[in-house]
């Protein structure tokens, strides 16, 4: 089992509530002493405790030095997947957090989005070979998606707008617009 994951076999539900941080819970850790870690959990850093070998340590990292937050399906390879995590990820693997995981996916994206929302977070998904990717393309925070079509009719504001506002066009700019120079501006004073 890798550092930060859940157990794969285990049918308990794991859940973090994303809307009531700070949050402080445990997580399992191979290299650690008890193969567990403490995690404080705030909007805006982590704090990681461990004890290895004796020795206590305390990281403290910003949510903006992790990657996103990613979906890992876990189970073996071609069947069905039994357990379903939600994961902060880091660029360091034993970094990284889990934050939900279940049995069954029926709220699974709920939380995936909402943990990305409150985070300010990329949402990821983890590819069988381990890989990271987005599912939506982004332009910086913004996510790119092609234009809807305004539609009008059986709304309840439809009947108040007057529908000249549609069809209504840009303004055509001359080719060469008209320059004026070498001549006397005239203006009206007292």
């Amino acid at each position: 089992m890798e550092a930060g994951r859940f157990a794969a076999g285990s049918s308990r539900v794991s859940r973090l509530d994303p809307f009531s941080l700070p949050a402080r819970f445990e997580a399992v850790d191979d290299a650690a002493d008890g193969r567990v870690r403490v995690v404080d959990l705030y909007s805006r850093r982590v704090v990681v405790r461990r004890s290895v070998r004796g020795m206590r340590m305390a990281i403290s990292l910003p949510v903006a030095a992790f990657r996103g937050v990613s979906i890992r399906p876990s189970g073996k390879a071609n069947e069905p997947p039994t357990t379903i995590a939600i994961v902060l990820e880091h660029g360091d693997p034993a970094l990284s957090l889990p934050l939900f995981s279940a049995g069954e996916n029926d709220e699974i994206v709920a939380e995936w989005q909402s943990w990305g929302r409150v985070l300010g977070l990329p949402l990821l998904i983890s590819e069988p070979d381990g890989s990271l990717r987005e599912p939506f393309v982004r332009i910086g925070a913004l996510r790119v998606e092609p234009p809807t079509w305004r539609r009008r009719r059986r709304s309840a504001i439809a009947r108040r707008r007057p529908s000249i506002l549609l069809r209504r066009r840009a303004a055509k700019w001359p080719q060469a617009p008209a320059s004026h120079q070498g001549e006397r501006e005239i203006i009206a004073r007292d």
